[in-house]
């Protein structure tokens, strides 16, 4: 992917200044809607007694001890989720139920990003393992998040992509994000604008503009997210962002970039030559 870069402002006319649309008719970003995936069938259960035999003490003794001296290359997902469902479930074999949640949600991106919901659905999951699951989650996406904001959007892209993936790249639903700049291009704010379904995700053009000024940002990227993993963008995905585009230009902001992420990558409209 490019580097965004910024380019001459042109003037153009004012958006309208009429209400927003409701959510039912309001624009957005679209795809081709996506099939959902069948919950597993059960598998067995814990320990019949309820206790910890020595080979399972042994093993998590090993896991934490290989984990201290290598760090997570020295193992495996499976394994790195068994440390974390380990204060979880205190007392039971975890390996079957790593291996269920990564058969389910195919690594461990993909079930950090999953609903709540979602994982409540696997057999073994209960309000323990899944409040665990979200905290790792919620902390993985907060570090990524502190490696960019405040940061030049130029030398640090490479770990904006990283984030946007973190957050978005495994999300079931399609959402929209709006990354501000100011007049050093420096991230100085990273805002949801509008979550959707599957497959749309309504967008006001006003509102995103609006922040903008608000934040006395001088640039801004659009980000959203594909659901089915394929990141290429919809004709309503350009569509809108020529809209925020012209608007932009029109008040003397600069649209660096659009990206759409996906699970098998991500696309940049910049680099795509589609602004």
């Amino acid at each position: 992917m490019t580097q965004p870069s910024t380019f001459q402002d042109t003037m153009l006319p004012l958006l309208g200044e009429g209400e927003a649309p409701s959510p039912d008719e309001a624009p957005g970003f679209g795809e081709m809607p996506v099939i959902a995936r069948a919950a597993p069938p059960p598998t067995v259960a814990p320990d019949h007694k309820g206790r910890l035999p020595s080979y399972i003490r042994d093993h998590r003794t090993r896991l934490r001890e290989r984990f201290l001296q290598g760090g997570e290359d020295a193992m495996p997902d499976y394994e790195l989720l068994e440390l974390i469902l380990f204060r979880a479930i205190p007392r039971q074999d975890v390996k079957p139920l790593a291996r269920r949640l990564l058969d389910e949600f195919g690594d461990l991106a993909g079930l950090m990003a999953a609903p709540t919901a979602r994982l409540r659905e696997v057999h073994g999951v209960g309000e323990a393992v899944a409040q665990e699951v979200k905290i790792v989650a919620a902390a993985a996406r907060r570090l990524a998040r502190t490696r960019v904001m405040q940061r030049p959007v130029i030398s640090s892209w490479r770990a904006i992509l990283d984030y946007l993936r973190t957050a978005l790249a495994h999300e079931t639903t399609e959402a929209f994000r709006c990354l501000y700049l100011d007049r050093k291009n420096a991230l100085i704010a990273d805002e949801g604008m509008g979550r959707g379904t599957v497959d749309h995700v309504p967008v006001y053009p006003r509102e995103v503009l609006k922040r903008a000024l608000e934040l006395d940002a001088s640039a801004l990227i659009l980000v959203h997210n594909h659901p089915s993993g394929d990141p290429t963008p919809s004709e309503a995905d350009i569509m809108m962002t020529d809209r925020i585009r012209d608007g932009a230009d029109a008040l003397g902001l600069v649209l660096h970039d659009h990206v759409v992420i996906g699970a098998g990558g991500e696309v940049s409209f910049r680099a795509e030559g589609l602004i």
